[in-house]
């Protein structure tokens, strides 16, 4: 198509609204001068929201915004405002908030029609061009709300204002009581309500093909890691069975790139056969933290050689070369989904002639394929069945299968790629900083090591907004970082520089983990000192501070500053942030028990405080050595510090004895038990201090 129109958003940096830079439509961005003109003119705001990688967004826009006629209406009658959901995630809670209010569900691309006054009161999902599916189309969507403007613009302005004050409303959460100077461990949660939890998520796990629920069907990896440790804790193999399960069952289906790596963000099916194919950023740092889990507590190679090709996935394809992390990659190429990763047979056996029959029976390519007509690579039988039923040499079948998906792969380079979202995003980056320092740590791996100090130096100075108060930007691009950072960007980073002072014992993440905490306690808390909201007090031009607590597509910001608040009070002996930490576990326990899978993070911090944390100080030469051998265990409930010389500006090394060999102290509220010189006599520790049954 010549694109021979230009609005608003071609001075913009998002890849997202530049694709529709030269629709007919006349976009704007979200901005001052936008909602202006609609106060000015007295119009009913279009808000439509999606991203770059998001399959139904670009249907929509090749339907409706390129389409001239359409595009004559919607300037007519609205103010059109494009948003990139990922540089806006505070807009796009709000009104997805109002549309799942409205019409009971949700999703991207989501379009929103406010008052002059940007409070909302219609909306929807993707709308067709004609009338199917049971959706109006979108003409006939839009001519009606004109009329509704029109002629009912006093209902309507009545109908937004009571939805306001319905997200509004939203914001205030059930509160149990709690005496935080009390008997905690008997208040906040008990052993019976943990097991009520796992009952809850078990009622709704899928025991023949792994995961939550049937189609669609998203990776749930929080879900997942809470059921590792609720076997950790308990020695409940269901559990253990259940999320190995659901782990390999994604590994083996072809929502994972069998070629080239990485998860894509939900498969549309049960089986996890098909996925919209979008790669994100955050996905796969997700899938990494809870590959790291299995790995430490099975051992099993699969896990590590997993590990390995989702990492290389990104520093294949989503490195920046400073160091930063690209947010993802698009389902679509060419104009069509999938294209790039799907195959038919008689290419394959072209390909890869004598090796073709058994790489197609191994991966499930067939003549007639399984999905419209062609064939996404997924595996039905686990290598170890398969080389068994074939009788065939399990590492001679290994070099044949790799040698195979490196000749498609190669072929593959050659085809059109998906677009790159080249924005570099501070939560994504932070989540994928976690997770390689994370692998580092599991795996010993200095250049994993390398890479995720690159990233926080890059983040660190990339994204500083005031160095001297640790005020962060949100998103960046071709060197200018913008919108200010949200909650979860900060609590991201907090967690990140925890982790990266478990991967090099270098004081100074956790001094910036300290004060970025800080300058979120002071700027994004709510009324009671209790919650964080979404946005700072800072930011004027939304209709509503949102406070999120649910475990999503990324984790909630307030379950991570839980985390993080609770592991900084022990490590700078802040009795109240970890009372904070605690009353937030508390004010949401009722709706955790109940709905753990929505929960999946402030479930397993319920599951942790029952047991108790281990304070674990490592001193002496060769400290850091022994602490990262300690690391190697499967211990989720530990805060880990080690120094080879005395440190007193931390209180869980203050005291310590520092010896020509490394000692192991195991404390509880800093009372440490006598010091020990081997992981042995401390995993006996552990496991006699656990407060769970097993």
């Amino acid at each position: 198509m010549e694109k021979k129109f230009t609005n608003q958003l071609i001075n913009e940096t998002s890849p997202y609204l530049l694709q529709h830079a030269h629709n007919p439509v006349n976009w704007f961005p979200w901005s001052d001068a936008a909602l202006q003109q609609a106060k000015k003119e007295n119009k009913v705001i279009l808000v439509s929201i999606g991203y770059s990688a998001c399959h139904w967004c670009h249907v929509m826009e090749r339907e409706s915004f390129e389409n001239e006629a359409v595009a004559a209406i919607m300037n007519d009658n609205f103010v059109n405002i494009k948003i990139d959901r990922e540089e806006r995630p505070d807009l796009d809670h709000i009104y997805m908030d109002a549309v799942q209010a409205m019409a009971g569900n949700g999703g991207w691309p989501l379009n929103v029609f406010l008052t002059p006054d940007a409070k909302p009161f219609y909306g929807g999902t993707y709308f067709p061009p004609v009338k199917a599916f049971n959706r109006s189309s979108w003409t006939e969507v839009l001519t009606g709300i004109s009329t509704a403007w029109r002629e009912q613009k006093n209902e309507i302005e009545t109908q937004a204002e009571n939805l306001v004050t319905h997200l509004q409303q939203s914001n205030t959460f059930i509160r149990s009581p709690l005496d935080i100077g009390g008997d905690a461990d008997e208040q906040l949660v008990s052993t019976e309500e943990c097991d009520d939890m796992f009952a809850a998520v078990m009622k709704n796990a899928d025991k023949d093909w792994g995961g939550f629920g049937s189609a669609p069907k998203f990776p749930q990896t929080f879900t997942i890691r809470y059921l590792l440790q609720y076997h950790y804790f308990t020695g409940n193999k269901e559990a253990l069975e259940q999320a190995l399960l659901s782990i390999d069952k994604m590994l083996l289906g072809g929502i994972y790139d069998h070629i080239g790596g990485g998860l894509a963000r939900y498969s549309t099916d049960k089986e996890w056969l098909a996925p919209h194919f979008e790669k994100m950023l955050y996905d796969n740092a997700l899938l990494i933290m809870v590959l790291c889990d299995a790995y430490q507590l099975t051992s099993a190679i699969k896990y590590e050689k997993a590990i390995r090709k989702t990492i290389r996935f990104v520093m294949d394809e989503l490195i920046h070369a400073d160091g930063g992390f690209f947010a993802a990659l698009d389902a679509d190429s060419e104009g069509e989904e999938g294209k790039y990763y799907v195959w038919r047979k008689e290419e394959v056996e072209r390909i890869l002639g004598k090796d073709a029959p058994i790489f197609c029976a191994f991966f499930d390519v067939t003549e007639t394929g399984n999905w419209e007509g062609k064939n996404i690579l997924r595996i039905l039988k686990p290598i170890e069945d398969f080389v068994i039923e074939n009788n065939l040499d399990k590492d001679q079948f290994e070099n044949i299968i790799n040698g195979c998906l490196q000749k498609l792969g190669a072929v593959r380079e050659l085809r059109v790629k998906p677009n790159l979202d080249d924005k570099i995003l501070l939560g994504s980056n932070a989540l994928m900083l976690k997770a390689i320092s994370f692998a580092a740590i599991v795996l010993q791996d200095d250049v994993y090591r390398e890479a995720a100090e690159k990233n926080f130096h890059f983040l660190q100075h990339g994204f500083s907004k005031n160095e001297q108060t640790f005020e962060l930007f949100h998103t960046y691009k071709n060197g200018v970082a913008k919108y200010p950072a949200f909650l979860d960007d900060y609590a991201y980073l907090v967690s990140a520089c925890i982790e990266l002072y478990e991967l090099t014992y270098d004081d100074k993440y956790l001094q910036s983990a300290k004060r970025y905490s800080e300058y979120l306690i002071n700027n994004f808390s709510d009324e009671d000192g209790i919650f964080f909201y979404f946005t700072g007090e800072a930011q004027q031009d939304v209709i509503v501070r949102k406070k999120e607590v649910y475990d999503g597509a990324t984790p909630s910001g307030n379950a991570v500053m839980a985390e993080n608040l609770n592991a900084l009070s022990i490590i700078y002996d802040l009795p109240s942030w970890g009372n904070r930490a605690l009353a937030m576990a508390s004010g949401l326990k009722p709706a955790v028990i109940k709905y753990p899978g929505s929960f999946g993070i402030w479930a397993s911090i319920l599951l942790q405080h029952l047991s108790g944390l281990n304070e674990i100080a490592v001193t002496g030469e060769g400290s850091f050595e022994l602490a990262h051998k300690i690391q190697l265990e499967y211990i989720p409930n530990k805060i880990i510090m080690a120094s080879n010389s005395k440190n007193d500006q931390f209180p869980l090394l203050v005291g310590k004895e520092f010896a020509s060999a490394p000692l192991i102290y195991r404390c509880e509220n800093y009372a440490c038990s006598a010091p020990v010189s081997n992981i042995g006599s401390l995993l006996k520790e552990i496991n006699s201090a656990n407060k769970i049954r097993k």
